[in-house]
């Protein structure tokens, strides 16, 4: 009969297992060379850093300012 540490340490090793097929599993997505919205180029720092980025900084912090003034706004 299992005990409550046996029961915490097979959920643990659930959830770690859990989480590492979450990470294995993730889809590859390739970094854009040049942003979606202004076509400037994208440095190549930030595609390393941001696997998958397809904005260049500006345009991104352009992004996330809009998003923030205008959270829970209907429109």
């Amino acid at each position: 009969m299992a005990d409550s540490m046996d029961l915490a340490q097979q959920r643990e090793a659930e959830n770690l297992a859990r989480s590492l097929a979450n990470v294995i599993n993730r889809p590859v997505k390739i970094s854009a060379f040049f942003c979606e919205k202004c076509e400037a180029p994208i440095l190549e720092e930030r595609r390393k850093a941001l696997i998958g980025v397809t904005l260049c900084v500006t345009c991104k912090q352009v992004e996330e300012l809009h998003a923030s003034h205008f959270r829970g706004a209907s429109v």
